[in-house]
């Protein structure tokens, strides 16, 4: 085969495949990286591919540290357009030109970052998701960053395909468009078809790109490990955000990386409903050429486009929520680029992700951490929340909360009244930021990934429906995982969340119930069974000696409420005054049983509640030795109730009897008149 050129960071490498057993060599043919790895202790110049195509922060570093003006030349080649722009908008502004409407000043701002390459063409398009920050005529420039950047020539395109595919397009491919259909920051795609008949999308990466974007990173690096030495206020890891967002565009460029993250994202999510997920050809797909299916489509931020062939835009939206759901909450591995570009409405009415090659993981302690985090702010837990930010490593073990609880609750001040869950994302982040840079809060490099990709959907969101609520549509799901997930650590958040000082918080479990018929995954006949294996095994002691509790005191209110109708019956109606009227249940007795009432109503409103398979269920239930001995001790304990009332009854009669017989047994004293 042809030898191929790729550029790890900023460095060319050459390599080639050995045809008989298909092992790859790459040689290092600039001395200064041999120099670079000498000072890390690396021993051979000769590597694998796969690790010169990653992102080395160090070798980076040594190889820009020894080209001074090379880097100089780029933070000029920054600066100057980027302080002429500010400088020519401050301008304006105070010739009385409406800056944020003047469609020239975001022509400009497009052309800028377009020109500075593609770490600044990422920015560009996070800021064309988010209509609540950015002018709408800056908005409509700013999305044209997405997919309709200056392409490259077909000719290097050609190349690219012919060295990583081993023969010349039209060997390959059928059909191949003349000119690329779109053209985004790190490559361009042309519409194709195979031998085989099948249409496909074909993206070919645009030159040079390890070292334009290695050159950045670099700069920008050097840039935060300044700032964090220099400003004892910023406690975050610049470092370590900017080296977590430099691994994830080393592995975009990596289009083999990319084909086996869209199929790993395929088995995770593709059998979600009204998910797409598009399928790669392997055999046509390389580390600079990637060949997947060709999807038909409409880009998200088109709602009249999307309406017009009778799908609904903003369902589309909340399929992409459910989804980014699972892939932050569930599975750990998730989109970290949901940009307009990267999501279409298929003409069938599906949503279909496309573009896999930023994506990233957050581990199974930062899922269940978020996931609590969500349930303490929508019930104004601040204690629970402060504890979550220890737990996500926002602040250290040894801090002190004492201020911050108050804090986190002048944040959502504003959302009394109403829900929490009815503000958005974008707001719920700016006001924690302040109070960041407040406490001795530090943001760990995952979080930035994570705010990324839901400030991008959201954005997308808004744009489509302004009143659209991430976080409202969101917390059905977390309400549903809170109630079926068997793992310990929910399980933990579910009793902190239904039991405060000892009492059973019966408003909480109504309104997880509630938002939990709301997601439609949330099975019912799941709920009940894992909820009775919970409440008899060894990890649901806590909660089942609580609700057995709870469940007596229901129980002796609801006979106490039926003698005292039956008693008043008797007196009112019938006029046997001999009997007393019995006392009813307490105010706090009332309540719980308004809201069981409540409880039974939700269940019987739940999709799923079914009287009749509800029947057969029951009775393996009673059969389980575990229900058999929580009937035990519900009975054990109405026993003792019962035996206890019966005592204290006559123990008051007997005193009653006493005080009688006593004052019809002693004399009557006769007192005469004083004397006058």
């Amino acid at each position: 085969m042809n030898a191929k050129t790729v550029s790890p960071t900023s460095l060319e490498v050459d390599y080639e495949v050995v045809p008989d057993n298909g092992a790859k060599a790459s040689v290092v043919s600039l001395p200064a990286l041999e120099e670079a790895q000498g000072h890390r202790g690396l021993v051979s110049s000769t590597i694998e591919p796969e690790a010169a195509l990653r992102y080395d922060p160090q070798a980076i570093k040594i190889y820009y540290k020894s080209r001074p003006l090379q880097v100089l030349r780029r933070i000029i080649a920054v600066l100057t357009p980027t302080i002429s722009f500010a400088l020519g908008a401050w301008l304006d502004s105070k010739w009385g030109i409406a800056v944020k409407n003047d469609r020239r000043r975001a022509i400009r701002l497009r052309e800028i970052l377009t020109n500075l390459g593609p770490a600044y063409i990422k920015i560009g398009q996070a800021l064309s998701t988010r209509p609540d920050l950015v002018p709408p005529v800056y908005l409509e420039e700013l999305t044209q960053l997405q997919d309709k950047l200056p392409p490259f020539p077909n000719e290097i395109a050609y190349q690219f395909i012919e060295e990583e595919l081993g023969a010349p397009p039209q060997e390959v491919y059928e059909e191949l468009s003349p000119e690329p259909i779109a053209a985004a920051s790190l490559g361009q795609v042309y519409k194709g078809k195979l031998k085989t008949g099948e249409e496909v999308a074909v993206k070919v990466q645009r030159p040079d790109l390890r070292e334009r974007i290695a050159i950045d990173l670099f700069i920008l690096r050097q840039l935060a490990g300044w700032a964090q030495k220099n400003f004892k206020r910023i406690r975050s890891d610049l470092v370590g955000i900017l080296d977590e967002l430099g691994d994830r565009i080393f592995e975009e460029m990596d289009y083999i990386h990319e084909g086996e993250n869209a199929e790993r994202f395929y088995q995770l999510y593709g059998h979600l409903k009204d998910v797409y997920v598009p399928k790669i050809y392997w055999e046509y797909t390389n580390r600079r050429v990637l060949t997947m299916e060709w999807i038909n489509g409409t880009k998200l931020t088109e709602p009249e486009k999307i309406s017009a062939q009778g799908i609904n835009a903003r369902y589309l939206i909340e399929v992409g929520v459910q989804c980014s759901l699972r892939q932050l909450l569930e599975h750990g591995f998730f989109h970290a680029d949901p940009h307009p570009g990267n999501l279409l409405a298929t003409t069938d009415g599906k949503l279909a992700y496309l573009d896999f090659g930023m994506m990233s993981e957050i581990k199974p302690p930062q899922r269940y951490g978020l996931i609590e985090a969500i349930v303490h702010v929508v019930n104004r837990d601040f204690e629970g929340l402060a504890y979550d930010y220890v737990k996500l490593d926002f602040l250290s073990p040894e801090t002190d909360l004492t201020p911050i609880i108050p804090a986190f609750a002048k944040v959502f001040a504003n959302a009394q009244g109403a829900s929490v869950a009815e503000l958005n994302i974008k707001s719920i982040t700016d006001e924690l930021s302040a109070l960041m840079y407040e406490y001795p809060f530090r943001v760990p490099p995952y979080y930035a990934l994570i705010i990324r990709s839901l400030v991008t959907l959201e954005g997308i969101a808004i744009y489509i429906d302004p009143n659209f609520k991430v976080l409202s549509e969101a917390y059905p799901y977390v309400a549903k995982r809170l109630l079926t997930d068997p793992a310990p650590e929910l399980r933990a958040s579910l009793r902190d969340l239904l039991f405060k000082e000892g009492r059973f918080r019966w408003n909480r479990l109504e309104n997880l119930l509630r938002n939990a018929r709301n997601n439609q995954d949330y099975d019912l006949n799941l709920v009940l069974n894992q909820g009775v294996d919970f409440l008899t095994s060894e990890r649901g002691a806590f909660i089942r000696d609580r609700l057995v509790d709870e469940f007596v005191k229901s129980v002796e209110a609801l006979s106490k409420n039926i003698l005292h109708n039956f008693t008043y019956l008797l007196r009112e109606r019938v006029g046997v005054t001999a009997i007393n009227e019995t006392p009813a249940a307490t105010d706090e007795q009332q309540q719980t049983l308004e809201h069981i009432k409540r409880i039974l109503n939700i269940l019987r409103e739940t999709r799923g509640f079914d009287p009749t398979q509800l029947a057969p269920q029951l009775a393996q239930m009673l059969v389980n030795p575990g229900v058999q001995r929580l009937g035990q001790q519900i009975a054990s304990q109405l026993a003792q109730k019962a035996i206890a009332r019966l005592i204290r009854e006559l123990l008051v009669s007997s005193e009653i009897d006493s005080t009688q017989d006593a004052s019809l047994e002693a004399p009557t004293r006769i007192s005469l008149p004083a004397r006058v």
